[in-house]
C-alpha cells in the first residue's frame, strides 16, 4: 500500500521516532546516503512560495543522489485545466515520490488519493508535518530526549503549524499550552480539537487551548511560536492582528516565566517585533536556525521512510 504524509498523526508514535532518529544518523554520516536515491525523482508542486521548503528538499534530494523537479501550481492550478484526479495519475507516471505545497486540504487530499507514489504535504491549511518531524528532531537533539517535556505555543492558533504540534504533542504523551487569543479565528479547528482529545486518550497528553501568555510559560521546556501575518492575510488587516496578537507576543518576560533551560522556536520567516522580540530570537536561548536547519536532514529521513529505505 502507497502511504502518504499529509498530516504528522499519519505516522505512528514509532514511526515518528523512527524518522527522526534516522534524521539524526543522515545528518551524523550525511556521506553513507550520498547514492541511496540514485535515479529517484520528486516532483515538487508549489502554490504557495517557500525559501526554506524549496531549498531544504531540493538539496536533501542532491545529497541523496536523486534529483527534485520545481513546479510552479500558482499560475497553472491544480484542478483547472486538468483536474486533479489526472495530475496524479499522469505524474506517478514519470516520478517516485510527489510533494505538495497548497493552500487547501481538499486538494493534498485529492492528489494523494489518486497518486500511485507517496505524497507529502509540504504545508497546507490543516497541517505541516515536515516542519513539525524537524521540530521534534531538534527537541531531541537539544534536550536529549522526547518524554516528560511542557511546549506552550504563542500566538495565531488557528493555523498548520499549531495543528500539527498539537497532534505531535498529544502522540508522545507531552504537555502543551495553546495560549491565543478568544475566537474562531484566532484558534484550533474543532475537529482538531476533536482528534486531539483522541490521541491525548490513549497517550496521556495534556493539550489545553487558554487566552495568558504568562500562565502558559510557567514550566515550559519549549516556548514556540509562529507568524502572525501567514500568506494570504490582507496588507490592510495587518495593524489591527498586530494589536490582537500583541499580548502573545514571546518577550524576555515570557521566556523568564518558562523554565530556566527552556529553548526557543519559531519555523521562520520571523518578524522581531511581531511574535517575538528581537532579543528573544537572538538570544541565547533560541534555536531557530538549528531548527531551521533540521528541515534538510528530517525531510532527507521522511523520503527514505516512504520509499522503504530503512
Amino acid at each position: 500500500m502507497t502511504r502518504h504524509l499529509l498530516k504528522i498523526s499519519d505516522f505512528t508514535k514509532e514511526e515518528s521516532e523512527k524518522i527522526i532518529n534516522k534524521a539524526i544518523e543522515i545528518k551524523a554520516n550525511m556521506e553513507k546516503y550520498s547514492t541511496i536515491l540514485k535515479n529517484k525523482t520528486l516532483l515538487m508542486l508549489f502554490e504557495k512560495p517557500s525559501l526554506r521548503t524549496r531549498i531544504s528538499f531540493e538539496t536533501g534530494m542532491e545529497q541523496l543522489g536523486g534529483h527534485a523537479i520545481f513546479y510552479s501550481i500558482k499560475d497553472s492550478p491544480l484542478g483547472k485545466k486538468e483536474n486533479i484526479h489526472d495530475t496524479a495519475k499522469v505524474t506517478s507516471r514519470f516520478v517516485d515520490l510527489i510533494a505538495a505545497r497548497v493552500f487547501k486540504r481538499e486538494d493534498i487530499r485529492e492528489l494523494a488519493k489518486h497518486s500511485d507514489v507517496p505524497v507529502i504535504n509540504m504545508l497546507d491549511d490543516f497541517a505541516h508535518p515536515c516542519q513539525i518531524l524537524s521540530d521534534f528532531q531538534t527537541i531531541k537533539e537539544k534536550k536529549n530526549l522526547l518524554i516528560d517535556l511542557k511546549l506552550s505555543y504563542f500566538g495565531d492558533s488557528h493555523n498548520n503549524v499549531t495543528y500539527d504540534l498539537m497532534r505531535m504533542t498529544a502522540m508522545f504523551g507531552l504537555r502543551m499550552d495553546v495560549a491565543c487569543p478568544k475566537g474562531v479565528e484566532y484558534s484550533p479547528e474543532q475537529e482538531v480539537l476533536d482528534e486531539d482529545a483522541e490521541l491525548s486518550r490513549n497517550t496521556g497528553a495534556e493539550v489545553s487551548i487558554i487566552d495568558n501568555a504568562m500562565e502558559a510559560a510557567k514550566e515550559s521546556d519549549i516556548v514556540y511560536t509562529d507568524s502572525w501575518m501567514s500568506y494570504g492575510i490582507p496588507e490592510e488587516q495587518e495593524e489591527e492582528r498586530k494589536k490582537i496578537f500583541m499580548p502573545y507576543q514571546v518577550t524576555p518576560n515570557v521566556m523568564s516565566a518558562a523554565k530556566l533551560d527552556a529553548i526557543f522556536m519559531n519555523c521562520l520567516p520571523a518578524m522581531r517585533g511581531y511574535e517575538q522580540t528581537t532579543d528573544v530570537i537572538d538570544g541565547s536561548q533560541s534555536i531557530v536556525f538549528d531548527q531551521a536547519e533540521n528541515r534538510l536532514h528530517a525531510q532527507k529521513a521522511i523520503i527514505l521512510f516512504l520509499l522503504d529505505k530503512f
